[in-house]
């Protein structure tokens, strides 16, 4: 999400896309926050304005179909990314797409596919 909220052209935003016209982006409250945490990082305001983070935060909630988590897992290396596993098993995910490492090593988890934005392009494509 990040990098797709950085960059407009790239193969993250393209990820984003696809997801929107192929099926729905799953969010939760921890998960949200965290993304608008990052984004407001002192790193990232060369590149983005407050204004600028503020409507990708808008259009990312009205674009998501929010969920809420209620059983805790525990699978991941980085506790903190239990939060995208916990979404994925409330929103009966089909797929988590990330760059992080420590979810990028579970895959597939419980049935989840989890994969890069570029893995996700190609994934989908071969369904079509």
């Amino acid at each position: 999400m990040v990098s797709a909220a950085l960059n407009s052209v790239s193969i993250s935003r393209q990820a984003i896309a696809a997801a929107r016209r192929l099926g729905v982006i799953a969010l939760s409250d921890p998960v949200f926050s965290e993304f608008s945490e990052v984004l407001a990082r002192p790193k990232f305001r060369h590149t983005i304005s407050d204004d600028q983070r503020l409507e990708i935060l808008e259009l990312l909630s009205a674009a998501s179909m929010w969920f809420d988590p209620t059983q805790p897992v525990l699978d991941c290396r980085d506790a903190k990314d239990n939060r995208y596993l916990e979404l994925a098993l409330v929103a009966d995910a089909v797929a988590i797409v990330s760059g992080d490492e420590d979810l990028l090593v579970l895959d597939p988890w419980r049935g989840i596919r989890i994969m890069r934005p570029d893995s996700f392009l190609t994934w989908i494509s071969m369904d079509a």
